[in-house]
């Protein structure tokens, strides 16, 4: 038997590569190798270079899994932290949608469905060339309704100046549309007094208010840093039961968040408690500071009656030759007597601050009505939408001269303000509206 196995003729032609393999295997026979099958593989290959050219190179474990969930194609791919994101953003787009139309549609609905029929009633004259865009002064100007057109009201636009990129005119329609819809969602309660807290009075909140705009007069604060400050206060007040020792605490450390959002340079917490007379240590302003901060869920970006009126101004002033700063002074100074009154909640910022530069504009001058077209376009009221908020400023200015809370008052009669808080209220007819 042995000897018909040793006088078998091998099956396999024995090449060059057998014969050396062999030679080396019986030079060292400890190392474990399987020559055999790579010899046969390299014939394969051998035989498919010659038929192919140049041979791929292949990957020894792992094969190319790139493709596996492609088509050809990256386009076709399929990530499954993008369906996780893709699912979470729908069930987060259906969710906003849904508050959408259960809170903001009795909001807005009368302001669309207005906008909408003034829009498409130029489809039913018989002239539409009259909607084109005009020219008065040099100014570029444009008509939204016929009849409108057919009376000389026209808007002048204020963001025809499309080389500064400062005033954001190519997007700045789409940022004032957005803080419309933002000033709806973000807003205080206007009856927290009433409802949530005890211990806590409107008179002492509008003390309050009154020596923060005195802090920051002292340390020059933007206007921004003011009215982001009384914002966070009311925030808070509207969802929290504070006792009234803590109501100076939450005034300090709600204008040191709005310091360090709006200002280059804020100050420190050291500096407020040091104008509190040391009643409220670092760690106490601290500690309320991550307690306001997570209770309005990091939202600093709600607009105020500042972000308003910066525009409503410009709009008021595009028939100007020159920029008129008594406007300015005086609408800015009754838009901050708002500040202070616990009662102007109930009116959202954009109609505080359309309201002012109407007054403004009746109390520096009653040749004229003080509305017109481009004031509505930019503002999106009319004069009868801003009455009992007029009203209401309008009397809070009366009762200014008799406040025992004077300090915006004395701000206002410096010379760099104009002294606009000097000049005396005029009477409002009933015509204005």
């Amino acid at each position: 038997m042995k000897k018909a196995v040793t006088s078998r003729e091998p099956t396999v032609r024995v090449t060059r590569a057998r014969a050396a393999a062999s030679q080396s295997s019986s030079s060292e026979p400890s190392k474990p190798h399987n020559n055999a099958k790579r010899s046969v593989q390299d014939e394969n290959k051998i035989s498919a270079t010659a038929t192919s050219g140049v041979q791929k190179k292949r990957r020894a474990v792992l094969k190319d899994v790139t493709n596996i969930c492609c088509d050809n194609s990256y386009k076709n791919c399929i990530v499954p932290t993008k369906i996780l994101v893709r699912k979470q953003y729908i069930t987060f787009r259906i969710t906003y949608i849904n508050f959408i139309y259960c809170d903001l549609i009795p909001f807005c609905f009368h302001f669309f469905v207005d906008f909408y029929f003034r829009k498409n009633s130029m489809l039913t004259k018989k002239n539409p060339v009259k909607s084109q865009q005009v020219s008065v002064n040099s100014n570029s100007m444009k008509c939204d309704d016929t009849e409108r057109e057919e009376k000389n009201q026209v808007y002048i636009d204020i963001d025809s100046d499309k080389a500064d990129p400062q005033k954001c005119s190519l997007y700045v329609c789409e940022i004032y549309s957005n803080l419309r819809v933002a000033e709806l969602i973000h807003r205080p309660r206007f009856d927290f007094m009433e409802t949530v807290q005890k211990d806590v009075t409107q008179s002492m909140r509008g003390v309050l208010v009154d020596w923060l705009v005195e802090v920051s007069v002292e340390y020059k604060l933007e206007p921004e840093t003011l009215y982001l400050t009384v914002h966070l206060i009311d925030m808070f007040l509207s969802k929290n039961y504070i006792e009234r020792q803590k109501l100076q605490l939450l005034g300090i450390t709600c204008m040191l968040i709005a310091s360090k959002y709006e200002e280059t340079i804020a100050p420190c917490v050291d500096e407020f408690c040091f104008i509190t007379d040391n009643t409220y240590t670092k760690s106490e302003v601290i500690k309320m500071e991550s307690q306001v901060l997570n209770d309005i869920n990091f939202h600093l970006s709600a607009p105020t009656t500042q972000k308003f009126l910066r525009r409503f101004i410009r709009a008021a002033q595009a028939s100007h030759q020159s920029p008129s700063r008594e406007l300015e002074c005086l609408a800015t100074y009754l838009a901050e007597l708002t500040l202070i009154d616990y009662n102007f909640l109930v009116f959202v910022p954009s109609n505080i601050a359309a309201a002012a530069v109407f007054l403004a504009r009746w109390m520096l001058d009653q040749s004229s009505h003080p509305w017109n077209y481009t004031l509505e376009h930019y503002t999106n009221y009319k004069p009868m939408d801003l009455k009992n908020t007029i009203c209401a400023l309008h009397g809070l200015h009366l009762s200014d001269t008799n406040s025992p809370l004077t300090v915006i008052r004395s701000k206002y009669k410096q010379d760099k303000f104009s002294s606009v808080a000097s000049f005396p209220s005029r009477e409002l007819p009933e015509t204005l509206f």
